[in-house]
């Protein structure tokens, strides 16, 4: 009932909008930032290495801040904390802006990032809320699309505002943007879900729900499906800007249009992968871009330990960001299918699942792709392999089932 009601008095596509921009903010806040590192590093007079761990802080509160918000949303509703979401994200960006080091700036990040997640979640869930099962795979790829365009943007706008306007201009604009967003939520968006007060918020009771959504068989497959595929993914954000500016000497300009590019293949997949969808079965597609992704990650950790060229190493990420485009709205959708009452739940655990996965690639990162890029392909290798022998895993604990 609350579906047909809040579809028939919303346009459809306004409420689509509106949560693609906010599931946005994530990638806005992490690519607009990238061309930054290095004014940021001789600002601050550190290494660049070390300015990494300003998005080590933003991937750890992601993953924190989805698991508060996922019993929140449930209990409230998915507006009032939303609004509380884009609020400290307004004001932990202007304490971005004003750091007047790095430590300060990396805990600024993490207050950015235990704000801006609320959109993260709550996009995921109201698209769970709104649309029938079979819809949401396909609607989570126009969020995609939607998503995809901010890192296309963010880095060229981001290098563009790094060099005439200095750094901290990125994080004033990363406030307008969210107040913008705050706007939208209040005066556009409907409520979703209504408010379920036996949710509750003691901690072991939110704990006992995460393990429920997490023992369903379903989840714990795609959501560490969706996590490895995060782990490459954020693998390759977190050493960006020392693969093409400090190993391959491009300037600021020219890795936004390098990054956007690759980005784009990121939404190319997400929208083929739509019209997949319309003939071939959701877990038929996971299974073959996650074998795809291997078999790819595994020549590209061959190729870089051979020669690494801008001209190898580029079309290879750029085609695992293609493969990438298919698998996060297939296993997002697959993980929460099973779920209804605890979608808001479901939503937040996956979300920092995936964030998890990124935090601890881009830990590794920080600590290894110092000197070359090699560690880089060894890490996203590694998430496509464990990715893929879950997968088939599953598929002959269903074959076996099947046979009973």
């Amino acid at each position: 009932m609350l579906k047909a009601t809040v579809l028939r008095t919303k346009s459809r596509n306004i409420i689509v909008l509106i949560l693609g921009t906010l599931i946005a903010i994530g990638p806005f806040s992490i690519d607009m930032y990238l061309p930054g590192f290095a004014s940021v590093a001789e600002d601050f007079k550190v290494d660049i290495s070390r300015v990494g761990l300003t998005l080590t802080s933003y991937f750890i509160g992601i993953s924190l801040g989805q698991l508060a918000y996922g019993p929140l949303m449930d209990k409230f509703g998915r507006r009032k904390p939303l609004i509380f979401g884009l609020l400290l994200y307004i004001v932990s960006a202007l304490m971005c802006a004003l750091s007047w080091n790095l430590e300060l700036l990396i805990v600024a990040r993490f207050f950015l990032a235990l704000g801006g997640c609320a959109g993260m979640v709550a996009s995921k869930a109201m698209v769970r809320d709104l649309f029938e099962k079979e819809q949401v795979a396909d609607v989570l790829s126009t969020l995609m699309l939607i998503m995809g365009v901010a890192p296309i943007i963010a880095p060229t706008v981001g290098g563009i505002v790094v060099g005439s306007l200095g750094w901290e201009s990125v994080f004033f604009i990363l406030a307008a943007f969210a107040t913008l967003m705050l706007f939208n939520v209040v005066f556009i968006l409907p409520e979703s879900h209504k408010p379920n007060r036996a949710t509750s918020l003691r901690p072991r009771a939110v704990l006992r729900e995460y393990i429920s959504v997490f023992k369903n068989r379903d989840f714990f497959v795609f959501s560490i499906t969706r996590g490895l595929a995060m782990g490459a993914l954020l693998s390759y954000v977190s050493s960006a800007p020392f693969i093409f500016i400090e190993n391959f000497g491009l300037n600021e300009q020219q890795f936004g249009w390098v990054f956007g590019g690759n980005a784009f293949g990121l939404i190319l997949g997400s929208q083929i992968n739509r019209l997949f969808l319309k003939r071939y079965d959701m877990f038929r597609i996971t299974m073959v871009i996650t074998i795809s992704l291997a078999i790819l990650t595994i020549i590209g950790l061959v190729s870089t330990m051979v020669k690494v060229e801008f001209w190898v190493v580029y079309p290879i990420l750029f085609c695992m960001l293609f493969l990438i485009g298919f698998q996060n709205p297939n296993a997002t959708a697959l993980a929460l299918q099973p779920f209804t009452l605890q979608a808001g739940s479901a939503s937040a655990l996956v979300g920092s699942m995936g964030m998890i996965f990124g935090s601890i690639a881009s830990i590794l990162v920080t600590t290894f792709v110092t000197h070359s890029i090699v560690p880089l392909f060894i890490i996203v290798a590694g998430c496509s392999i464990l990715s893929l022998v879950l997968v088939l895993a599953y598929k002959k604990k269903q074959a076996t089932w099947g046979l009973q």
